[in-house]
C-alpha cells in the first residue's frame, strides 16, 4: 500500500470503531422498547433533518448519482436530483407532522407495521403483517445495497477482496445498531451526513483544481454530445446524443414519490421531540439536500475533463 492508502485506511478503521463505540454509548440509554426502536421521541429538530437525509442518501449520493451523470450526462441526473428534492420537501410539509402527532396518539406506536394496525384497530394483526412484510422484501435489496457499496469502495481503494470487506462492514452496521438501537443509528447518520458535505465540497474543489479550472472542465463537457443537455443525454457507446422526452422526464422524477414510504425516514417524523420543531427541521433537510445533491452531480464535471483524469 503506498502511504495515502494507509491514512486512507487508517481514518476509515477509526471512523469504524468511533460508530461502535456509539452503539456501545447509546446501549445504555434503552431501558425500555420505545427507547430502543424510536429513541423515547427524542430527537431534536438538527439531528432528525440530518440522519433522515443521510440514512436516504447514503452511498447513493456519493457512488451512484455521480454515476449516472458521468454515463449519460446532466439530464438523466438532473432531473432525477429535482424530484427528489421535490419529494423531500413535500414528504416534511405534509406527513412529518400529521405522522408525529397521530402515531403518538394511536397507542404510541413505535414502528410504521404498528402505527397501521393501531391506527385501523386492526386487531388480527393483518395489516401488521403486511406492513411488515413488505419492509423486509424491499429493504433486504436497499440493505443489500448499502454493503454492497462498502465491498466496492474498500476493494477499488485498497484491493481488499469485495466479499470480505463487505461482510465486515456489514457485521460493524449490524453490531452498532443492534447495540444502540434508533439512537446510535440517528447520530451516526449525523455524522455521516457532515462526513458527506465535507467530502463533496472537497472533492469539488479538487477536481475542478486539478482538471485545470472550471471552464476547461466545462469545454470539455461541451464537447461532448447531449452532455449538458436537460432534454438529451449522451451515449457513452456511440458518442452521440438521444433525445429525453417529456413522458421520460415525469417518469425520473417520480423518484421523489419514493419518500412517502420510505420507512427509515418516517421514523424520524415519528421520533422528533415536538412536532412544533418540524418546521425547523423541513428547512434544514431540504436545504441540505439541494446543496448535496448539485454538489453530487458537479461531481460528472471533473470526470467529463479525460485528458486530464
Amino acid at each position: 500500500m503506498t502511504r495515502e492508502q494507509i491514512l486512507m485506511l487508517v481514518s476509515i478503521v477509526l471512523y469504524l470503531l468511533l460508530i461502535l463505540y456509539i452503539g456501545i454509548k447509546f446501549a445504555k440509554k434503552n431501558n425500555t422498547v420505545h427507547d430502543f426502536y424510536l429513541g423515547g421521541r427524542k430527537l431534536g429538530p438538527l439531528v432528525t433533518a440530518m440522519s433522515a437525509e443521510a440514512s436516504d442518501m447514503s452511498s447513493w449520493l456519493l457512488m451512484g448519482l455521480p454515476g449516472v451523470a458521468y454515463l449519460s450526462g446532466i439530464c438523466d441526473a438532473g432531473w432525477t436530483a429535482l424530484g427528489l428534492a421535490i419529494g423531500t420537501y413535500i414528504n416534511w410539509l405534509i406527513v412529518a407532522k400529521r405522522l408525529r402527532n397521530y402515531s403518538h396518539h394511536c397507542n404510541n406506536s413505535i414502528t410504521i407495521p404498528d402505527f397501521f394496525s393501531n391506527r385501523y384497530r386492526d386487531k388480527k394483526n393483518i395489516l401488521l403483517g403486511i406492513s411488515a412484510l413488505i419492509i423486509v422484501v424491499f429493504f433486504i435489496p436497499y440493505t443489500g445495497s448499502g454493503f454492497a457499496a462498502c465491498g466496492k469502495l474498500f476493494s477499488s481503494l485498497f484491493g481488499i477482496d469485495y466479499h470480505v470487506a463487505m461482510i465486515v462492514s456489514a457485521l460493524i452496521i449490524i453490531a452498532y445498531t443492534s447495540l444502540g438501537g434508533f439512537l446510535a443509528a440517528s447520530t451516526t447518520d449525523l455524522i455521516q451526513s457532515i462526513i458527506m458535505s465535507i467530502a463533496l465540497i472537497v472533492i469539488l474543489g479538487f477536481g475542478v483544481s486539478v482538471a485545470g479550472g472550471l471552464d476547461a472542465v466545462i469545454d470539455n463537457a461541451k464537447s461532448l454530445p447531449g452532455y449538458l443537455s436537460m432534454h438529451a443525454t449522451h451515449d457513452p457507446a456511440t458518442g452521440a446524443s438521444s433525445g429525453y422526452g417529456f413522458i421520460t422526464i415525469v417518469s425520473t422524477m417520480a423518484w421523489g414519490l419514493g419518500y412517502f414510504g420510505m420507512p427509515h425516514i418516517l421514523l424520524r417524523f415519528m421520533a422528533i421531540e415536538d412536532s412544533k420543531k418540524i418546521k425547523t427541521s423541513r428547512r434544514i433537510a431540504s436545504i441540505w439536500v439541494v446543496i448535496s445533491l448539485t454538489g453530487s452531480i458537479y461531481w460528472y464535471y471533473r470526470s467529463c475533463n479525460k485528458q486530464n483524469w
